[in-house]
């Protein structure tokens, strides 16, 4: 199935998304310090006025990991310490919109937090995240990014109404995730 017909989907399992294809890719960088993790409040774009990693779009010819660290710097004028990959989602939206996300979690940063015209840096422990205030699937998933397990995530999206999810986690192997399959009322 590709993109147009997948806009009709009402469940994850009504893709095929072995040939799905995104619109766009885009990244998520996750910086942490510690227990603290620097996020930003979106001024524009996807998802505006929600919190959310900094994260962005990739520019023709850049890998996932240098468009996250690109958009890292841009949002809030940081640049990642070592960072490796997290996991990755798979977005269908309803009204044909469809999102690839490579998620990145870096350990420390160089440089202040600074707000840009694209986003203000906040700092929460990772026990304070504000997820009534972020997208609906963060809180499925990003518990298991603190807690090392990688992930691979496939959603359908009616606005930023989540309506189907499966997750996919690895608690040792990422080559063996265990699906976690979430119907969404």
């Amino acid at each position: 199935m590709d993109a147009s017909p997948a806009a009709e989907a009402a469940s994850v399992a009504d893709i095929d998304w072995t040939r799905w294809v995104a619109g766009d890719r885009a990244t998520l960088m996750f910086v942490r310090d510690g227990r603290r993790v620097l996020l930003i409040r979106k001024k524009r774009g996807l998802g505006a006025g929600k919190i959310n990693a900094p994260g962005g779009r990739l520019e023709p010819g850049e890998s996932p990991r240098e468009c996250a660290e690109r958009e890292l710097e841009e949002e809030v004028g940081v640049r990642a310490g070592p960072a490796s990959w997290a996991g990755e989602h798979r977005f269908q939206f309803r009204d044909g919109y469809s999102l690839h996300v490579d998620v990145y979690e870096a350990r420390g940063f160089d440089g202040t937090p600074v707000e840009t015209d694209e986003a203000v840096p906040l700092w929460f422990d990772e026990d304070a995240i504000p997820f009534d205030e972020m997208w609906e699937d963060d809180r499925l998933w990003i518990p298991h990014m603190f807690a090392g397990r990688r992930f691979s995530g496939r959603y359908i999206f009616d606005d930023d109404r989540m309506v189907d999810v499966e997750l996919d986690v690895g608690a040792e192997a990422p080559d063996r995730p265990r699906p976690i399959r979430s119907p969404v009322s």
